[in-house]
């Protein structure tokens, strides 16, 4: 950027301005000996640079700030003021040369009276920006005081010229109110918070009537008319004048602005005018005052120096200390804004955080055209912490950070939740938007990340959400985390929208959850037993329990209703707690109450969670410990996803075998892992699935499974049992398949444990339908 004193002398007008007035002086010089001449030369030339001040400050009007365009008015009627008048002084003096003087007549002076008048009201009616008390009356005790200093002055030398120059007292009585206005015009530049010129433009203009008011103080030959350098002298004033509104447009245009004044915590202002007093003191001492006058004056002063400079001292050291206090304070601001960024980001990654996020969300959520919610959890993050470690994990998610932020628009904002969660929040988005960065984020976040040494492929599961007419941040952001979830129910690595169906089902789940909480202590579940049988014989072996929940308003709830549910909300190990010990002591009593039922095993479903849940095995032991069932007489059916990929509930499950229970794989054959099972699990039996037994008698793929199985079970000396039999014809093909075990309608539905007694009481150790 250009500096300022390379502006102003690129300025067209005020390189006109000086270079005229540089010209009239020079013809004062020329005119010298022609005093008549110098006067009209002079009021000549006054004429264009009072024309300048009223043009400067009238387009400086039109583009300053509002509250500044009422002083620029005033100051330009000032210059019109002058311009008229100075332009019928000039008229007067070639008209009518008479005695040549630099005094206007009665019209110049009404004209200058009147700009003068302008001047002085646009100064005192200008606001200060002050706004405290404290703040208004430091002000006006510096400006009375320079105020009254300059009375002082103008009354001392008007009254009593020195030298006895001239006793004009009109011409004295004007040049005292001009230098009043001078010395208010500097307090006011000076002193208050926000002026309207910047001081590079006020300064010439406050000299230039200081000048002027000196100039007309000055003794001996600079009151006379016949020397040039007086002509210029008096001229000057009224360049720095007109170039102060052409200087300020300069700084407009620029694009510097005044700004807020800094100031001392004190002003040296009125030990200026302290100083100034005690000249005109003794200025206007007597010629022949006594020795005691003097030294009482002079003791005067020195101890008002002393005094003044005392303060001066003090105000210097509290300047140090005022400066430390900022520097400190600076320091603290820094830390808060520090801290305050500190708490709405992300230390990881840089993002905004939960915090954060929520309240961009808030602000957002007022905007009429509605935000768009992504909700996005990285699909078996966790494998990568437990495999590489959480440095690795740490890398993956700054990784993926950086890919969110590229999939995103601009003003978009991307923020961690926490763990492997990221939000993202879409301004002005609808469905095309919402889905279009979505698929963006599932691109990106599907092509190879390297981390450390590693090469890795993750993917996302997202929710999207947008925002409704009553939407709080909350809801959308259930509402995202809802559809998030879904987009894993159904398989993960993709992106759902929500809808009004999904929330329904979920709000019907959280009733469902609420209620299963207090089911348990309501002895609202019951167990149902369905009979395991021998193929060749129907001969009861054991059991199968399986859970209903009998529901006080709605009735009988399957498991499939409610299990799923159990299972997500951790609520399966409680329910899973109760149904254990229930079938296990209904078995016991069997084994008490019928002879025939002592080698009965009964079978008991227990969920992946439970077998994650610490103590299991040892609940387990005190369940058969208080019941007083023998563990062989305990079986565990666990499904092949439950122990899939899981070496602690792998290891659970060796525990149990090693304590005599034994263990089942149940639903066997639906799972891609099934075969692997059979090396890494030590299960004693396996059911095969109702899937490949009802159309066994039709479909050739399905016996070719089910006799796979079999021939499996019989190598690895397992025992096999076949589920959902319901007609004569699978039980005979199951039977010539090796299967020596199976249950279904065939031989009896889930029964209560009262008929399941009733049966054996009857001497019936065989259960047909």
């Amino acid at each position: 950027m250009e500096t300022a004193a390379l502006l102003l002398w690129r300025d067209t007008a005020l390189r006109v301005l000086t270079g005229l007035t540089v010209l009239g002086c020079a013809l004062f010089f020329v005119l010298d000996g022609d005093p008549v001449r110098q006067v009209q030369a002079y009021w000549a030339f006054q004429v264009p640079l009072d024309a300048a001040l009223a043009l400067g400050s009238w387009r400086l009007r039109a583009i300053a700030p509002e509250r500044f365009r009422r002083f620029w008015s005033m100051l330009t009627f000032a210059g019109v003021c002058f311009t008229v008048g100075d332009s019928f002084q000039t008229i007067l003096s070639m008209v009518t040369p008479g005695i040549p003087s630099m005094n206007g007549g009665l019209v110049q002076t009404a004209f200058f009276t009147l700009g003068m008048s302008s001047n002085v009201i646009a100064c005192l009616i200008f606001p200060q920006g002050l706004s405290t008390r404290r703040e208004k009356s430091i002000f006006w005790l510096d400006a009375t005081t320079v105020i009254v200093g300059g009375g002082v002055t103008a009354w001392c030398f008007a009254v009593n010229p020195l030298g006895s120059a001239h006793n004009d007292r009109v011409t004295a009585g004007l040049t005292a109110a001009l230098v009043i206005v001078a010395a208010f015009a500097a307090t006011k530049v000076a002193l208050i918070k926000v002026p309207p010129m910047a001081r590079i433009a006020a300064w010439p203009m406050v000299a230039a009537a200081s000048i002027q008011g000196i100039s007309t103080f000055l003794p001996g030959d600079f009151q006379e008319t016949g020397h040039p350098y007086v002509f210029t002298i008096r001229l000057a004033p009224s360049l720095l004048i007109a170039a102060g509104p052409w200087i300020q447009a300069i700084v407009v245009r620029s694009g510097h602005r005044a700004g807020t004044v800094k100031r001392r915590p004190y002003s040296l202002l009125p030990y200026g005018m302290i100083g100034l007093t005690f000249v005109i003191f003794f200025a206007m001492l007597p010629e022949h005052a006594s020795s005691q006058l003097w030294g009482a004056a002079i003791g005067v002063v020195v101890i008002s120096c002393l005094v003044a400079g005392r303060q001066l001292v003090a105000f210097h050291d509290n300047m140090h200390l005022i400066d430390r206090l900022d520097v400190a304070l600076d320091e603290v601001r820094g830390h808060e804004a520090q801290l305050r960024v500190q708490a709405a980001t992300d230390g990881l990654t840089g993002l905004a955080n939960r915090t954060r996020f929520a309240s961009l969300l808030a602000d957002r959520l007022s905007e009429p055209d509605g935000v768009a919610v992504l909700l996005i959890d990285l699909d078996d993050f966790k494998t990568v912490n437990d495999t590489l470690g959480h440095a690795a994990g740490d890398a993956l998610l700054v990784s993926v950070s950086e890919r969110l932020r590229e999939a995103v628009r601009t003003g978009d904002v991307v923020a961690r939740l926490g763990g492997d969660e990221f939000a993202i929040l879409l301004p002005q988005a609808d469905a095309v938007v919402a889905g279009r960065v979505a698929d963006d984020i599932q691109r990106r976040l599907s092509e190879p990340m390297d981390v450390g040494q590693h090469v890795l492929v993750t993917r996302a599961s997202v929710g999207v959400a947008r925002s409704g007419p009553e939407d709080d941040p909350s809801v959308l952001l259930s509402n995202a985390d809802i559809a998030m979830y879904e987009a894993k129910r159904r398989g993960k690595s993709m992106w759902v929208e929500y809808t009004d169906a999904m929330g329904a089902r979920i709000s019907a789940e959280a009733l469902l959850s609420r209620e299963m909480a207090q089911a348990v202590e309501r002895g609202e579940f019951t167990l149902l037993y369905q009979p395991i049988v021998r193929l060749d014989d129907g001969m009861l072996t054991g059991v199968e329990s399986l859970i209903r929940w009998n529901h006080p308003t709605r009735g009988l709830i399957t498991p499939g209703e409610f299990i799923p549910v159990a299972e997500r909300t951790g609520q399966i190990v409680a329910i899973g707690r109760w149904a254990l010990r229930e079938a296990c002591r209904q078995a016991a009593e069997w084994r008490r109450t019928l002879p025939a039922a002592q080698q009965l095993v009964v079978g008991v479903n227990v969920a992946g969670r439970q077998l994650r849940e610490p103590g299991f095995v040892a609940e387990v032991d005190q369940v058969l410990s208080e019941t007083g069932l023998p563990p062989s007489r305990l079986n565990i059916e666990v499904t092949e996803t439950a122990v899939f990929d899981d070496e602690e509930s792998t290891e659970v499950l060796f525990d149990l075998r090693g304590h005599g229970v034994r263990l089942s794989l149940d639903d066997f054959g639906t799972a891609a892992s099934s075969l692997g099972l059979l090396l890494t699990t030590p299960v004693t039996s396996l059911k095969l699935d109702r899937s490949f037994v009802e159309s066994i008698t039709t479909v050739g793929r399905q016996a070719a499974v089910a006799n796979a199985v079999s021939q499996m079970a019989a190598s690895l000396e397992l025992a096999s049992v076949a589920e959902g039999i319901e007609t004569v014809e699978q039980r005979a093909l199951l039977e010539s398949l090796g299967y020596r075990f199976g249950q279904g309608y065939l031989f009896a539905r889930p029964l209560p444990a009262g008929e399941i007694a009733s049966a054996w009481l009857s001497g019936r150790t065989a259960v047909s339908r």
